[in-house]
């Protein structure tokens, strides 16, 4: 089999194209791949397509707030005439417009950011199969591993994404509900998913009195802004600094100590799931509404695993999904 893969640097637009593989022809638009983790998940599915000889068709966001420009993109890989949608969107509704124009009964799965139900019904939208980290359990982990890396009592700060960002949220609820008892959340800010901003608020918060003792930042790009802050203050280990995501530098900053954990969600895995679930779904086998994809806390204990295993997960994991299509 010939594969083609075609990038546009000013689009990020990929096609693939794969011999006998047009019944199973499968549009894919995701958020900016300048970030590691959406790189990785582009990974994953690339992958996935290619073990499956699926031809499709891919695209990325310019940019975590692109929100226009990845409607415009999902709206232009329509003309390809897709037998089912991947979607990754930047925010809950951002997508919708253009997914009520594809033909009804189309299989629409939608991956790791979550598209909001209400609306999509109000615009005809129905999502197929939604595939993801449970966000509220990832928030949860992270309270565990800053509870064990603090005091009682101490006081920690919160650092979020982009208002409004459901996946950000629900960290955040998460981790504020797991720290009830074993420390306090003394600061909830934003940083929009950006390591530079996020040093600027760790920064600030580090001159705060009395001081803090943990900072949670809801991914490993801020969780590592956070830890340039800790650094340059020349704070040492006396201030825990937590993660979202598993991301290599990430990866390398747990086992040097820069950073206390990183909940480990595995976009590679995430992507893997999205393409079987379009494919088991083209193939009339019944797929859950829901699948959860894996996580794993990364510590210094396991981390020289980690990084052996990346991107896939440590632990084994039941790919349902995958069953499924070999069933």
């Amino acid at each position: 089999m010939i594969w083609l893969f075609l990038l546009s640097a000013t689009g990020c637009t990929t096609h693939g194209a794969g011999q006998g593989a047009g019944d199973d022809a499968v549009a894919v638009v995701i958020k900016g791949v300048e970030n590691p983790f959406f790189a990785t998940m582009r990974d994953g599915i690339m992958a996935a397509a290619r073990t499956n000889k699926t031809r499709l068709t891919f695209s990325a966001a310019g940019g975590l707030q692109d929100t226009a420009g990845q409607a415009s993109a999902l709206e232009s890989l329509g003309a390809e005439r897709p037998r089912c949608y991947v979607v990754n969107p930047i925010n809950a509704t951002n997508l919708l417009e253009p997914l009520s124009h594809v033909a009804k009964g189309t299989p629409i799965v939608n991956i790791d950011s979550p598209i909001d139900p209400q609306a999509a019904k109000a615009l005809g939208v129905r999502v197929t199969a939604y595939v993801g980290t449970d966000n509220l359990a990832a928030g949860r982990l992270a309270a565990d591993a800053m509870a064990r890396s603090v005091d009682g009592g101490a006081r920690v700060a919160v650092i979020g994404g982009i208002p409004g960002d459901a996946t950000s949220e629900a960290r955040i609820r998460g981790f504020s509900d797991g720290a009830l008892g074993r420390f306090a959340v003394a600061h909830i800010g934003a940083a929009d998913f950006d390591r530079g901003r996020a040093m600027l608020a760790a920064e600030e918060l580090l001159r705060s009195r009395p001081p803090v003792r943990g900072v949670f930042a809801v991914n490993d790009q801020m969780a590592l802004g956070a830890a340039d802050a800790v650094a340059v203050a020349g704070e040492g280990r006396s201030v825990a600094v937590i993660g979202v995501d598993g991301i290599p530098e990430a990866l390398d900053a747990v086992k040097r100590g820069a950073l206390s954990a990183t909940v480990a969600q595995y976009p590679s895995a995430m992507g893997q799931l999205g393409l079987e679930a379009c494919l088991a779904t083209l193939r009339g086998k019944s797929v859950p509404a829901n699948i959860v994809a894996p996580v794993q806390v990364v510590t210094r204990e396991n981390v020289d695993r980690a990084q052996a295993k990346f991107p896939q997960p440590v632990e084994p994991y039941d790919d349902v999904v995958a069953d499924l299509l070999n069933s």
